[in-house]
């Protein structure tokens, strides 16, 4: 499927900002099964510095810097993707669960990168939640795809999406006591549950469809950016795209953006700047098809 893509990023400040200095994780990657056609980056005031580089997870950053006097920011990409995913591995052809944990853990791992993702991270603490969650969905000797699309449909089922009950200082214990977030915490949790198990799971930022379908719910996530997760199948399967928010696997109606260890690793716009005071934050997304 081919969208049209564009993410529109506003700051207003009370006070003037004389100088400020960002980086974004905006551009979509580039890789197979997704191809990116253009894409374009505006900032409004123009930046003194501008630069983009391939961070350690192969994301494209942006980093930029606007030395004159503004109250407003905008940021906006823009880009034409073209995207389907490779269809998996039947769940039940994918090897046990505990063999990809040990090949994960051994001296010298079979996917070194992906053993890089089987560890705690900045936002992904390891703890006893997370193991005892595991349980049910990771029975001995259940082949890895078929216990992760079971966790996914748990979470889906198990916590409530809503809006505004968690930000990103949330931790994740409070997430499982709680049973309530948004589509970054569900990730988040999916991933802390497939680490605790020795699994490799990594976290994906980007967009989903954003129009129903007929006679179906909305998707939730929808009209701003999206969050899922990744889980290494063994080489043989390979990562396989998992959406624990909708309960999906994700093919052609998930846009990738970036990828990394946790939203710390791949969050949309950060930095710093000089005065501004009190500001007003405002995201629109529209992810629409083109054929």
């Amino acid at each position: 499927m081919r969208y049209a893509l564009s993410h529109r990023t506003s700051y207003r400040y009370a006070a003037t900002v004389d100088l400020a200095q960002h980086i974004a994780h905006l551009r979509p990657r580039r890789f197979p099964g997704q191809s990116v056609a253009d894409c374009r980056l505006l900032v409004d005031p123009t930046p003194q510095v501008a630069t983009v580089h391939v961070d350690h997870f192969g994301n494209q950053v942006d980093s930029f810097r606007v030395e004159q006097a503004h109250t407003e920011l905008i940021i906006e990409m823009r880009s034409e993707v073209e995207v389907l995913l490779p269809v998996p591995t039947a769940p039940a052809l994918t090897p046990p669960w505990e063999s990809v944990s040990a090949s994960l853990a051994a001296a010298f791992p079979a996917a070194p990168a992906a053993a890089e993702f089987t560890y705690a991270s900045p936002l992904v603490a390891i703890g006893p939640e997370a193991a005892a969650y595991a349980l049910p969905s990771f029975p001995a000797g259940r082949p890895v795809l078929a216990g992760a699309l079971d966790l996914i449909r748990r979470i889906r089922a198990d916590f409530t999406y809503t809006p505004g009950a968690t930000d990103i200082s949330t931790p994740l214990d409070e997430v499982f006591a709680r049973r309530l977030g948004v589509c970054q915490d569900f990730a988040h949790v999916g991933i802390a549950v497939l680490r605790a198990l020795g699994l490799a799971a990594g976290y994906v930022s980007g967009y989903i469809r954003t129009y129903p379908r007929p006679g179906a719910a909305e998707l939730r996530g929808a009209d701003a950016s999206h969050a899922w997760i990744a889980v290494w199948c063994g080489p043989e399967a390979g990562w396989v795209h998992l959406d624990p928010t909708n309960d999906l696997i994700a093919r052609d109606e998930h846009v990738i953006v970036a990828w990394g260890r946790d939203f710390s690793d791949v969050s949309p716009v950060r930095g710093m700047i000089l005065g501004g005071g009190a500001h007003h934050y405002g995201v629109s997304v529209d992810l629409r098809p083109m054929e």
